[in-house]
């Protein structure tokens, strides 16, 4: 299901395999690439699996043999599953291409879907994502990761928001390789479920945000 916006045209996925998504996301920027497709975005959810970026350092990794799939986005080791929207931009970036401005729109988006569940929810200095800053439950907790590439200009990869994962999954690695804070859901921050379905609609509706100059 494709969804359009005054942005890039969203397309619904569903649950889709890891290896199958990538193909996806290689075939879209091609498309992209030469002209024949506008900007477009996959919205899905994963199957469990464990993603390294080219950062990723060896005691990152699980250490109980946990299968990783080693990827050429930027960052280090995370986790997708079932409870996660994930979402792979497929956009021109104008030229000059500025990566950090096109993180930072990421992040935005990302923090306007957060403050529309009630959740506060920003940046922290130095480290890519969005945070729910520290406070009496505990320090800053990552609510959603980015990690892209940007190759002839169009970007791959993307961000993940955890909305009502199984947040256990991150205990097998160093998600991100950030030891001193922590991981967070949707559900987790505000005592209410919120599932992929309830926060797909927010994310198509703020998708503009990633080409607005």
């Amino acid at each position: 299901m494709s969804v359009t916006t005054s942005g890039p045209t969203a397309v619904r996925a569903g649950r889709l395999d890891y290896q199958a998504a990538w193909a996806e996301q290689r075939r879209l920027h091609e498309a992209v690439v030469a002209g024949e497709r506008g900007d477009t975005v996959l919205l899905l959810e994963h199957p469990s699996v464990y993603t390294a970026g080219k950062r990723t350092e060896p005691w990152d990794r699980p250490t109980d043999g946990t299968p990783v799939v080693d990827v050429d986005r930027g960052g280090k080791i995370t986790w997708h599953g079932p409870g996660q929207l994930v979402g792979y931009p497929i956009v021109r970036l104008p030229d000059p291409v500025d990566v950090v401005a096109y993180v930072r729109r990421t992040e935005q988006l990302l923090i306007d879907v957060c403050a529309e569940f009630g959740l506060t929810a920003g940046r922290v200095e130095g480290r890519s994502g969005v945070w729910v800053p520290e406070d009496d439950r505990g320090p800053a907790r990552k609510v959603a990761a980015i990690g892209i590439r940007v190759a002839r200009g169009v970007t791959l990869h993307g961000f993940s928001v955890n909305c009502d994962c199984d947040l256990g999954f991150f205990d097998r690695i160093v998600p991100c390789g950030i030891r001193d804070a922590g991981v967070t859901s949707l559900t987790a921050e505000l005592g209410r479920p919120v599932t992929v379905a309830d926060v797909l609609p927010v994310v198509e509706r703020h998708l503009p945000t990633l080409t607005r100059i």
